[in-house]
Parts: structure tokens; C-alpha cells; sequence
């Protein structure tokens, strides 16, 4: 009786996930639309930072209760499938254009974050307060840029937008974040009661149904934009997920205590790394993600997972 109620509420959850980001989705580009903001600008900007809310919340309040240690896997782990498998899937499933801007500032810009956490990590072992301080900075120098492109990159928003109320704009991407965030932890809860019947490893669970799970978002919030033909949201959350998890993140979690930064971490940065010059690489020449370049990072994830289940 117990297995058939987690089916049900696991069910249940994707429910939430789907009309949640459909929600979200509508809301966030009706927004984008009405004041004439480029849909990228939302993409990096409210659908990252909402899609992200999980990864937030789960190493804040660790580190508010001194388990600071969860963060940097967290968000490594999290962005390496956000690239890998999250793009990989939905440019399987319909290719994604990608803007000029993204090719040339924002893909560059992740790298650096990401090199940048890698160099803080390797030469203490650990984010310290002063280095969260300097993350923060490079994090108030993204949103600057982002108020610029904004500001330069204004369109006409259309006559059938205007007629839609902001207010009801933004109550639904406040129900499709809340729903979002919700439905992704029924679901995880309900996946992991089930692996846990099925007799399955509390290592292979981590890295597989949580990992996943904390990703959920970003996976149904881009594959929803890409198929509606809002393309700039879909590789805009992904990119502006991965420095928020980094930068905001990583950043505030260090502003409270000393996020500690394992040995085995610097391989799975340096993949989070790789992850990303692969996505640059594969955009560079066209400024599309093709199905080709999505199999090749779902390939790439397949190797990185064989080589987790070895170690």
C-alpha cells in the first residue's frame, strides 16, 4: 500500500513540474514581452534564478545548520547536468538557437565563474569569507551587464501582451515557481521511498534520483520554452542557473561559514569546466544546439557517470 501511495505522489509531482513550468513559462515571457526585456535577459535572469531555488535553499540552510560540506557537490553536480544532460535532452528533442550575446559574453562568462570556483577551492580547500566576497562581486557584475543589455536591447512589446495585466503576469510565475519547487521535491521524495524498497544504494540514489531531482526545474522549465518556440529562455536558464548556483550561491553560503572544498571535488569541477567549453564549442560556429551536439553531451554524461560508479 505504501509503494502504490509514492507512485502516486511521484505522479504527482512530475504534474506539478509540467503545469508549473507551463505556468512559469507564460508568465515569465508575457513579462518579457509586455516591458519590452529581451526574453534572454528573463532567461538569465527570473527563470534562472526560480529553476535554481532548490540548489539555494538546500545549501543555505545547510549552512545555517553547520553542514556547509553539501554545497560545492550541490552545485558542481548540478550544473555539470544542467549543461550535460538538461541541454543535451531538450535540444534532442527540438534544436535551440542561441544568441549572439550568449556565445560571445555569457558561455565565456560561466567559464570564468566556474574556473574561478575551481582556483578558490584547489588553493585552500575551502571557500573562505573573503573569496564569497569576491564571488558576490563578480555576481553584482553580471547583473549590471544584465541591466545594460536590458536597457540597450528594449523591444515593442505587442498589442495582445499590453492587454494582459502585469499582476496576473506575475502571480503566474509565482505559482508556477512555488509549483516548480514543490513538485520537484514530491517527486524526489516519492523516487527515493521507492529506490529505497527496491533495495538501491544510498550512493546510487545521491547521485542519480537527488541529483536529478534538484535539476528537475531547469529540465521541464527548458524543454517547455524551447518547444513553445522562447528558445532564448531555454539556454538562458541553463547558462544563468549555472552562475547563480556559483556565484549566489556558493557566494552567500561562504558569507555565513567556510564552505569546505574536497579533493575528489577538483575532478568534478574540472568536468563542470569541460562540460561548459564543450556547449561553446558546439554553439560557436552556428549559434544553434543541434540533436548532434545534444547526443554529444549526453554521451560526455554517460562518461562522467561510469566514471562516479567506479570510484
Amino acid at each position: 500500500m505504501e509503494l502504490i501511495v509514492q507512485f502516486l505522489l511521484l505522479i504527482l509531482g512530475f504534474i506539478m513540474l509540467v503545469k508549473g513550468a507551463d505556468w512559469f513559462v507564460d508568465g515569465a515571457a508575457g513579462i518579457a514581452e509586455k516591458f519590452g526585456i529581451p526574453q534572454l535577459v528573463i532567461g538569465l535572469t527570473i527563470v534562472a534564478m526560480g529553476t535554481s531555488a532548490p540548489e539555494a535553499a538546500v545549501s543555505i540552510t545547510a549552512a545555517t545548520k553547520g553542514n556547509a560540506d553539501i554545497t560545492i557537490g550541490n552545485v558542481v553536480g548540478s550544473n555539470i547536468m544542467n549543461v550535460l544532460v538538461i541541454l543535451g535532452i531538450t535540444s534532442v528533442i527540438v534544436a535551440i538557437a542561441v544568441a549572439d550575446s550568449t556565445v560571445k559574453y555569457e558561455i565565456p562568462y560561466m567559464l570564468f565563474v566556474s574556473i574561478l570556483l575551481l582556483v578558490f577551492g584547489y588553493t585552500g580547500n575551502a571557500i573562505s569569507f573573503i573569496e564569497g566576497v569576491l564571488l558576490w562581486a563578480a555576481f553584482i557584475v553580471y547583473l549590471v551587464y544584465l541591466f545594460i543589455m536590458a536597457k540597450n536591447n528594449k523591444e515593442e512589446s505587442p498589442e495582445e501582451e499590453k492587454k494582459k495585466p502585469v499582476w496576473l503576469l506575475i502571480i503566474l510565475v509565482v505559482i508556477g515557481v512555488v509549483l516548480i519547487v514543490k513538485g520537484s521535491d514530491v517527486a524526489v521524495a516519492a523516487a527515493t521511498a521507492i529506490a529505497k524498497a527496491a533495495h538501491l544504494s544510498e550512493r546510487f540514489i545521491g547521485l542519480t534520483i537527488v541529483a536529478l531531482g534538484t535539476s528537475l526545474p531547469e529540465l521541464v522549465t527548458s524543454v517547455t520554452a524551447a518547444r513553445r518556440g522562447k528558445a532564448d529562455i531555454a539556454i538562458g536558464n541553463i547558462v544563468g542557473s549555472n552562475m547563480f548556483n556559483i556565484l549566489f550561491v556558493t557566494g552567500t553560503t561562504a558569507l555565513i561559514t567556510p564552505v569546505p572544498f574536497a579533493e575528489n571535488f577538483i575532478v568534478d569541477a574540472i568536468i563542470s569546466i569541460a562540460a561548459g567549453v564543450l556547449l561553446w564549442i558546439c554553439v560557436l560556429k552556428n549559434h544553434k544546439l543541434s540533436r548532434v551536439g545534444g547526443i554529444t553531451m549526453l554521451v560526455g554524461y554517460v562518461g562522467y557517470f561510469t566514471y562516479l560508479m567506479i570510484q
